[in-house]
């Protein structure tokens, strides 16, 4: 049941999110309060963005030849998301998605994405981050949700950018690089 909540709320975030002024942001303090406006104008303002995800590479020196042959390395997968580039040229992300896993269980993911973005050309930009997120697989916690921060880089070129992040973990769990990308849309 748990579960299926969890997928509810993937759906129903956006819909809280995109409601009118029902709880203002200055009903918080500090920092909360500016999050809660950020979160807002990328939901608001931001573009619509297509993320697919593809690899996640198991580092061979934390698991044996034998147990990388039983995982699943082809993480094919999908989701959509809102994006914004804010006054710095920072990109900010809401992101659901979901993918295979080692596994090749279904494992969705929502959450906020931050990069710290440097140009290198005029189209062309590297970034570095995190993403803070909410997650369940069925091999941790007994498939019951639970969250996630991990480290982001990224490449953009125009509208497509690939990411990655490394999923630490001991011996014979995580370890795990999942690489990712998107394209963006135009607002629609």
């Amino acid at each position: 049941m748990i579960k299926l909540y969890f997928l509810l709320f993937m759906v129903l975030l956006p819909v809280s999110i995109n409601a009118e002024e029902t709880k203002s942001c200055t009903a918080f303090p500090g920092f909360v309060q500016k999050a809660c406006h950020r979160l807002k104008q990328v939901w608001q303002e931001g573009d619509t963005e297509l993320f697919f995800s593809g690899y996640a590479w198991h580092n061979r020196y934390k698991y044996s030849a034998d147990r990388i042959k039983t995982y699943n390395e082809q993480a094919w997968g999908g989701g959509l998301g809102k994006g914004l580039i804010d006054e710095d040229g920072d990109w900010h992300g809401l992101v659901a998605i979901g993918f295979l896993d080692s596994h090749k269980n279904f494992e969705p993911a929502a959450g906020y994405a931050f990069l710290k973005q440097a140009s290198m050309t005029r189209d062309m930009q590297v970034g570095a981050g995190y993403t803070v997120l909410l997650t369940m697989r069925p091999d941790i916690l007994n498939g019951y949700p639970f969250p996630g921060a991990l480290p982001l880089l990224s490449w953009r070129y125009k509208k497509v950018a690939l990411f990655a992040t490394y999923i630490p973990g001991a011996s014979g769990a995580g370890n795990v690089l999942f690489i990712f990308g998107k394209w963006t849309f135009d607002k629609l």
